[in-house]
């Protein structure tokens, strides 16, 4: 059980605990001596318990347990467990068992004097037997005088068919009260029909208090009051017909309700000149996760649980509602795939999940609600704070002060300007108009300390060496005319720098000045995509190259070339950032490269030849990956890789690790490791900078992409990069419920939907899977197969199914290869040794060569 606080963005956990069972009602009580409510809680197996939240330990305590419903053998309904208290806090009903009701007494302030606690329960449960059988809902009504007997509205059918007459009942509860639990006894006899005619469709009963009193039966096409006096019915009909499912009291003339579909309503009690009931209005709020219960927070706020969609908390706002919080659920699961999109080389690990890119994706919700989700374990981040809003954000650089051990200062750069944030030991932001006589009217490339005294400061024109002894620049290094300085990489006292794409320059720092120790331009014009130094390999420098997707490692003593490494065959996948570091103890370091389509390709790197091995190309997404280094307590280095899919990298058990991280939209990141703020990063997201640490605990990582359908199938190719989904789509249409069923195409990595194949009219896909098959000239290519059913009883008797094989073209579609037609549904397909193994309802065909002749013809 998970217990949630309150607060501005919605709902936050406070603890956690585990109970003895799985809870089915829930409902509070608050006796005498407590100043909070106390927790009701019956689990599966009938036993209840009270639990109170202790604020001195911050923990969660048990009042009092073991107590059994009922020992009697009876049937458990099928109509949905039920608690309700009435109105005047003095019973508590629990429906659990088939026609029999549970009436728990709390104890109430009375005449003499009692042993037992004021708004405690009466132990043990007293039951009463009810010819009401199928009861759909209940409620305690509110009564005018405090001394009325209770009274317990019924709506019930005759018989469980879903079909069969549906009836409202009222029961007068008496309860006496004996000198011992043995002598309390209930008093259900008592009953008053209600007259009328009750829609087929109805599902709840509103209880209604003062002034209006009575109560609301809550149907498919009206709602119906019933007045306390008459018993009537005095249906309205509603303006289009549905099917609600939740509702909550706001208070006694407001009530939200909704739908199957996923509509929240605000349903309005009205008064008549009398100030009696005078009817009520029903307005559309907005759309929702579809609901299995509904609670009223404060505020206007309303938490939404679901079990089809995402939870969420929404604020209710004058004829609308907005979402304030989604809390992410994977619920239910109706297929899973897993995959991995690390390790796609010929030498991948033996265990193909060990690169930390393992996913489940998962086919859950329904309907409206249902989708994909990614679930993966990653790291936290758990956001310290936010420092500006500010957007455009293009890199973020870390300094310290002269001779601190703690950054104190963030150098942001944007498109058109530099900005600088100052920060005190108390954890303090302010902006610097005017830092170390900088021109901050540019951008900012780089920005680093190089020791205790120096500053490096480069930006597209210049490169400037400040001393923060003297405040002042010590040294100006001017790129060429009409040329522009790119990229630059700092390492020690050297800096290498690329200039407008085609020449590198090595500078360094000596005595207070910079020298241009080295520079090149590569044969052929060829053009520099990126470039690095590290501390790590002080004799070396890598940089990437557009042409031939290819790295080149340098001697930086006089930039000559020591190695070339082609990454991939295709000259359009090219490398575009790079990062050095110590990731495995007791090993080589890592050299990391970003490239062009989203892939990580990681190499190590023998530190005496400088050679590459080990290569491993890891997929992150489809935008290139950006590093950032970030240091361990144990010598070990950490890198944060952006892109759509941030990912912290690191290594555990020898061997490297890609984490899912909750940095989602992070567009820069640097360590900004500050006396207030120690070992915290800095993150620029599209219009918030913001401060946060990293939380090396790993959690699970869900990650939603809605389709607004059911995903009844999941089937994952490694040879298409695709997904094959079987969904089923529903939508109203004129009142009339219509429900499609398809397969798509989806994209591996961006989750795109490429194409559809759309089925008959009441066909179902039971089924599906790929496998290769021969194409007609002995290649294996991989194939989706799928197996349908009918649901439309009307078709002849030997059409009852299909089989259907797609393939994909070369640009991404699906086309039909062949079907066939079965005499059953088919409910599981499998290939065994080379045949196809189709499960129906009462049959398994093996093979049938007619198939796979036609398959070749």
């Amino acid at each position: 059980m998970e217990f949630y606080s309150q607060d501005e963005t919605g709902i936050s956990l406070i603890t956690s605990t585990t109970i003895n069972g799985v809870p089915i009602l829930l409902n509070k009580l608050r006796p005498a001596s407590s100043i909070t409510d106390q927790l009701f809680v019956v689990v599966e197996t009938f036993k209840y318990f009270v639990l109170s939240w202790d604020n001195a330990t911050q923990k969660i305590k048990t009042e009092y347990s073991n107590n059994e419903l009922t020992a009697q053998p009876c049937r458990e309904t099928s109509t949905g467990y039920r608690c309700d208290i009435d109105a005047t806090r003095r019973f508590m009903a629990l429906e659990i068992y088939l026609g029999v009701i549970n009436i728990i007494p709390i104890v109430a302030p009375g005449k003499k004097p009692s042993k037992e606690e004021i708004g405690t329960l009466c132990s043990p449960p007293i039951s009463c037997r009810l010819p009401e059988l199928h009861i759909i809902s209940s409620g305690f009504l509110y009564r005018r005088l405090e001394k009325d007997l209770p009274r317990i509205a019924l709506l019930y059918r005759i018989d469980a068919s879903e079909n069969s007459e549906t009836r409202l009942r009222i029961r007068e509860l008496v309860y006496t009260a004996g000198l011992k639990s043995e002598g309390r006894s209930v008093d259900m006899e008592k009953t008053m029909d209600v007259q009328g005619k009750v829609e087929l469709g109805a599902a709840f009963i509103i209880p209604l208090g003062a002034p209006v009193y009575g109560f609301l039966v809550i149907g498919e096409t009206s709602i119906a009051y019933v007045d306390e006096f008459d018993l009537h019915l005095r249906p309205q009909p509603l303006t289009n017909a549905t099917i609600f499912v939740a509702w909550e009291r706001i208070d006694q003339q407001r009530f939200v309700l909704a739908d199957e579909y996923g509509k929240i309503y605000m349903l309005m009690v009205t008064l008549n000149n009398r100030g009696d009931y005078g009817g009520w209005k029903l307005e559309v709020l907005g759309n929702i996760s579809r609901p299995t219960t509904l609670v009223y927070l404060d505020g206007g706020r309303l938490f939404v649980g679901s079990h089809q969609g995402d939870s969420m908390v929404v604020q209710i706002n004058a004829g609308s509602v907005e979402t304030i919080q989604i809390l992410s659920n994977v619920a239910p699961i109706l297929d899973f795939t897993v995959m991995d999109m690390g390790n796609r080389t010929s030498d991948a690990q033996v265990n193909e999940f060990s690169s930390g890119q393992a996913r489940l994706v998962t086919g859950s919700g329904a309907f409206q609600n249902g989708g994909l989700r990614s679930v993966r374990s990653g790291v936290s981040l758990e956001v310290i704070g936010t420092i500006a809003q500010i957007s455009q954000i293009t890199a973020l650089f870390g300094v310290k002060r002269y001779s601190s051990d703690y950054m104190d200062t963030l150098v942001i750069s944007l498109p058109d300007q530099t900005r600088v944030f100052s920060f005190t030991a108390e954890g303090e932001a302010e902006e610097c108009m005017d830092y170390l006589n900088l021109d901050l009217a540019h951008p900012t490339i780089l920005a680093q300390n190089i020791s205790d005294h120096y500053i490096v400061h480069v930006s597209s024109h210049a490169v400037i060496l400040l001393d923060q002894n003297d405040q002042e620049k010590c040294a100006v290094w001017d790129v060429m005319m009409h040329k522009s300085i790119i990229a630059a990489t700092i390492t020690g006292n050297e800096i290498l720098l690329n200039i407008s794409g085609s020449v590198i320059v090595l500078l360094r720092v000596e005595a207070g000045k910079l020298v241009a120790k080295a520079e090149k331009e590569f044969e052929g014009g060829a053009q520099i995509s990126c470039i690095s130094l590290s501390a790590l390999l002080p004799n070396v420098a890598f940089v990437g190259l557009w042409d031939h997707s290819s790295i080149l490692t340098l001697n930086t003593h006089d930039l000559s070339i020591i190695h070339t490494e082609t990454l991939s065959d295709d000259s359009l996948v090219v490398p575009r950032s790079l990062m050095i570091a110590q990731l495995l103890i007791d090993a080589s370091p890592t050299l990391l490269i970003g490239m062009a389509d989203g892939t990580v390709v990681t190499y190590s790197i023998n530190s005496a030849s400088y050679c590459l091995s080990d290569k491993k190309v890891t997929i992150l997404g489809t935008q290139q990956p950006n590093f950032s280094l970030l240091p361990r307590n144990n010598g070990l280095e950490n890198v944060f890789a952006t892109c759509e899919h941030p990912s912290l990298i690191y290594g555990s058990d020898e061997r490297i690790n890609f984490s899912a991280i909750t940095a989602g939209g992070s567009q820069s990141v640097c360590l900004f490791d500050s006396e207030a703020f120690p070992g915290a990063v800095a993150i620029a997201t599209d219009d918030v900078l913001k401060l946060a640490v990293v939380d090396e605990k790993r959690t699970t990582h869900i990650q939603t992409w809605a389709m607004n359908e059911t995903v009844r199938r999941v089937v994952y190719s490694l040879d298409m990069k695709a997904f094959g989904l079987c969904t089923i789509k529903r939508q109203l249409v004129d009142n009339t419920e219509v429900m499609e069923s398809s397969f798509k195409l989806v994209d591996e990595i961006a989750f795109q939907h490429l194409d559809s194949f759309a089925l008959d009219e009441d066909e179902l896909i039971e089924h599906c899977i790929n496998a290769k098959l021969d194409d007609g000239s002995g290649t294996l290519l991989d194939r989706f197969i799928i197996g349908t059913s009918y649901m439309d009883d009307g078709r002849e008797a030997n059409f009852r199914g299909r089989i259907i094989i797609l393939e994909v073209t070369k640009d991404r579609k699906l086309k039909l290869v062949y079907q066939i037609v079965v005499k059953g549904a088919c409910r599981a397909l499998a290939i065994c040794q080379g045949r196809l193994v189709a499960a129906l309802i009462k049959t398994v065909c093996i093979d049938c060569t007619d198939l796979f002749s036609c398959i070749l013809t």
